[in-house]
């Protein structure tokens, strides 16, 4: 199963997320799910770099994604990169309903 791990700072912005696992819903390189969360994980930390100028410290491995919002933001970077987070959220609740039971994702 693939977890998702959404963290909040305590105004509610998305500081940081963590994908970790694999779905097993089908053999390696035929696996829609796991396709489709590392496309729209990665593409997310993709685009916020590519649109906002910001980079996102990150770690990738094989099963494993972990990427942070750098801290000292201006407000207008920050409101563009927790669009792109919120909309990520958003792409991967629609994973979720379709395939829950191979994702399963918190949002704290």
């Amino acid at each position: 199963m693939i977890r998702v791990l959404i963290e909040r700072a305590e105004k509610g912005t998305v500081c940081a997320f963590r994908v970790e696992g694999h779905a097993r819903y089908a053999d390696p390189g035929q696996d829609i799910v796991c396709a489709g969360v590392s496309a729209v994980t990665v593409g997310t930390v993709n685009a916020v770099e590519k649109l906002t100028g910001v980079e996102m410290p990150s770690k990738m491995k094989n099963g494993f994604l972990q990427a942070s919002v750098p801290g000292n933001l201006k407000e207008d970077q920050q409101a563009q990169v927790q669009l792109l987070l919120e909309s990520m959220i958003v792409m991967l609740h629609s994973i979720e309903e379709s395939y829950g039971k191979y994702i399963a994702l918190e949002d704290h």
